[in-house]
């Protein structure tokens, strides 16, 4: 049972089409009985809550908002199998699974919850805010909005030849799932030349400093989802985003192309862009880091304070 009146985190969950996922909940120090806002946050391709999203929530917890860090079905804490599933419909509705359950929190205002995501995630909370049509606003770190644009981008750095290979492995892990036979997993980020759904020039070490020490966190992804990445599109959903939408495009990204998000952002009718010259994973870590916080601590004390 969530305590609003404890600022310690709390281990809390909630089923997602009936398998349970997992998540940290923290009150702000500020809620006295008051309803607060919320912001519910999830990662990216292949992330889990423990790769460095605490430091976010943290700062919206110390300017009055609360937030609830979940994993995804199939990822970290949260059951489902096989593990390391990424099926960008079933991430959508584990979204609104959150959204249904935060509503349902002590001490949370209904009418003030944002959705926080980073990389892919960026993508998704712009289709889950688009099809939920309530919620206060939306941020996206260096989002992924068009899963097409980032399998060119692919084709652009690393030749067709590496996504052929990357669906070949998908084909052979869908006949695998048919047949009832275990799943056929690809590296999530792997260096360059090598089979893996991310093989940019800075993925793999820039992916692999996301994951703290001792983690059980694993570097790689059922090569299914290989196959279905290029066809989730939420650029095709912007234009029904109808809240305030903060888009934090990193110019030099090669994973998810700036192109896309500066489309998807002129079809928001209350989009706020804000620029970094800097590469997908770099958000994560320092200055640039700081930067970005600090923009998005500015966009949802404007928007739900």
């Amino acid at each position: 049972m969530a305590n609003p009146l404890s600022l310690a985190r709390q281990d809390v969950e909630f089923k997602s089409e009936g398998i349970t996922c997992r998540a940290w909940l923290n009150y702000p120090a500020v809620t006295n009985n008051k309803n607060v806002p919320i912001v519910i946050m999830a990662h990216g391709f292949n992330g889990t809550r423990e790769m460095r999203l605490e430091q976010y929530a943290q700062r919206f917890n110390a300017a009055g908002m609360a937030t609830l860090i979940f994993d995804y079905r199939h990822f970290g804490a949260s059951d489902g199998y096989p593990r390391q599933c990424l099926i960008p419909a079933r991430e959508v509705t584990d979204w609104h699974s959150a959204l249904a359950y935060v509503r349902t929190l002590p001490n949370i205002d209904k009418r003030r919850i944002a959705l926080w995501g980073t990389s892919f995630a960026g993508g998704l909370v712009v289709t889950v805010a688009a099809q939920d049509g309530k919620v206060a606003a939306t941020v996206s770190q260096c989002p992924m909005l068009d899963g097409l644009a980032s399998a060119l981008e692919i084709a652009r750095y690393a030749g067709v030849f590496s996504l052929l290979r990357v669906s070949t492995h998908g084909v052979f892990d869908v006949a695998r799932s048919i047949v009832g036979a275990s799943a056929h997993y690809i590296p999530a980020a792997a260096k360059q030349g090598e089979v893996g759904a991310m093989t940019s020039a800075d993925a793999f070490d820039a992916y692999l400093r996301l994951v703290p020490q001792n983690s059980t966190h694993q570097n790689q992804v059922t090569a299914r989802t290989g196959l279905l990445v290029p066809m989730f599109r939420p650029i095709r959903d912007a234009a029904k985003v109808k809240c305030p939408a903060l888009l934090q495009i990193c110019t030099e990204d090669t994973v998810a192309p700036a192109d896309a998000a500066e489309k998807a952002a002129k079809k928001m009718p209350k989009a706020e862009v804000v620029r970094y010259s800097v590469g997908h994973f770099d958000v994560y870590f320092g200055d640039a880091f700081e930067r970005s916080v600090s923009d998005q601590l500015v966009f949802l004390q404007k928007h739900l304070l």
